[in-house]
This record gives structure tokens, C-alpha cells and sequence, in this order.
């Protein structure tokens, strides 16, 4: 049996034959996140959006509008574009989202 990887790039079926079942369980661990967060009571910090949460909503979309580059697409919309440093870290640790994006419909009403 050889150990050396196929020939890149693969046929479509090859990438699907080899990676499929590894990304539907990852689609099934994200619908069961949000199905807990559905299911969870609401407290206080519920008064306004969660930013990582429609993030999260918006990187969905992107995997579905069927434009290239998706994996670079959710990146920068889950990263903080600014260049400038900030004067201290309002918090410890990370939040793998930025806190400025605004979902597509908060988006569409804005004039400037």
C-alpha cells in the first residue's frame, strides 16, 4: 500500500469520497450548537445581539451564495479589519468574531 498523497488536484468525487463525512459531522455539530442556543432561556445579556452569533449567521450565508473564495470570504467577515491598535484589550481572552459586524439586514438600512 503506498503512502505517498494522490495526485493534486483531486476529481471532485475524490475530494467528496474523502472528506464528506468528516464535513457533515461538522454541519451536524453546528446545527446542534444552534439548536442549544434556540433552546436556552434568556437572560440580561440578551437585550441585544450577540455579535458572535450573527457572525456565525453570516458566514452560513456566505458558504451558501455559491461565490469562490468561501473559506477567505468567512475569514474576513469574522475578522477585525481595523489596523490600528487599540489602547488595551477590552478582554482576556479571544472571541474568534468580530464585535463591529452587522448582519446584512442591520447593513441594508444604513445610508452611510
Amino acid at each position: 500500500m503506498s503512502t505517498s498523497p494522490p495526485p493534486l488536484p483531486l476529481y471532485r468525487h475524490a475530494v467528496v469520497d474523502r472528506y464528506f463525512l468528516e464535513h457533515r459531522a461538522k454541519v451536524l455539530d453546528l446545527a446542534a450548537f444552534l439548536d442549544r442556543v434556540d433552546r436556552a432561556k434568556p437572560d440580561a445579556a440578551d437585550s441585544n445581539r450577540d455579535f458572535r452569533l450573527d457572525s456565525l449567521r453570516g458566514a452560513i450565508a456566505l458558504l451558501l451564495d455559491g461565490e469562490p473564495e468561501r473559506a477567505k470570504r468567512v475569514l474576513d467577515l469574522m475578522s477585525d479589519p481595523s489596523t490600528e491598535p487599540i489602547a488595551a484589550a477590552p478582554m482576556k481572552g479571544a472571541t474568534g468574531a468580530w464585535d463591529g459586524f452587522k448582519p446584512a439586514s442591520a447593513r441594508d438600512g444604513e445610508t452611510g
